[in-house]
């Protein structure tokens, strides 16, 4: 599936208040979705000494979908185009590694 595609069937499935003038609702449930694939992370290195099983792969693809849904409905209601955020990304990394920049801090770098 291409990302755009993804982004428009995602937007097909999000039910929310204000929906398409509501760009703070999204962002919380990027951070609520965000925390939970710590929380498994965390229980896992808690429980199972950090040994990711089968089983939690499959949990964590879940939760990865999740913050997925979220990064893709928040595009949409910044009027952006999901392929676009995408490549924007990759060019961004492909260039800072180029220049020998990845490490260190800012967003300019």
């Amino acid at each position: 599936m291409e990302f755009n595609e993804y982004q428009k069937k995602a937007w097909g499935t999000a039910v929310y208040p204000n929906k398409g003038n509501n760009v703070i609702y999204p962002m919380l449930g990027l951070g609520g979705e965000a925390g939970e694939v710590l929380e498994k992370m965390k229980k896992i290195l808690r429980d199972f000494n950090g040994e990711i099983s089968d089983q939690k792969k499959e949990e964590m693809k879940k939760e990865l979908g999740d913050v997925l849904w979220y990064l893709a409905t928040i595009s949409t209601e910044l009027g952006l185009d999901f392929e676009d955020v995408v490549q924007t990304n990759i060019k961004k990394l492909a260039s800072r590694k180029e220049r020998e920049v990845i490490h260190g801090e800012g967003d300019n770098r």
